[in-house]
């Protein structure tokens, strides 16, 4: 297989800030040529929350702190880590914290 390139379309997106201090920041997505752009843009952005939500998940729920054999332990443990993520995000807004700091989740 050296030698062949990839079947599918990618797409290199680069966006910038705007104002005098321009910042770049680039990605690549396998989104189909019939993805309309204000989709793609507004898919683009919700990459941030997901971004966030695993990086808040692995520090503050234990999310990187597994020790599973197969795919359903480890599905089990990611959906739980991201379950309990939901539930302290939605606390915190109804309770009008601003914070995004949780209390380590003993297991």
């Amino acid at each position: 297989m050296q030698g062949r390139t990839p079947d599918n379309t990618v797409w290199l997106v680069i966006k910038r800030t705007l104002g005098a201090n321009r910042e770049y920041s680039y990605y690549i997505s396998n989104a189909p040529v019939s993805t309309r752009l204000k989709l793609f843009v507004w898919l683009s952005g919700v990459r941030w929350a997901i971004e966030q939500c695993f990086e808040e998940a692995k520090s503050e729920l234990g999310m990187d702190h597994y020790e599973v054999r197969k795919y359903p332990g480890w599905n089990h443990h990611m959906l739980t880590c991201m379950l309990a993520h939901f539930f302290l995000w939605h606390l915190n807004i109804k309770l009008g914290k601003k914070s995004t700091v949780y209390y380590a989740v003993a297991a």
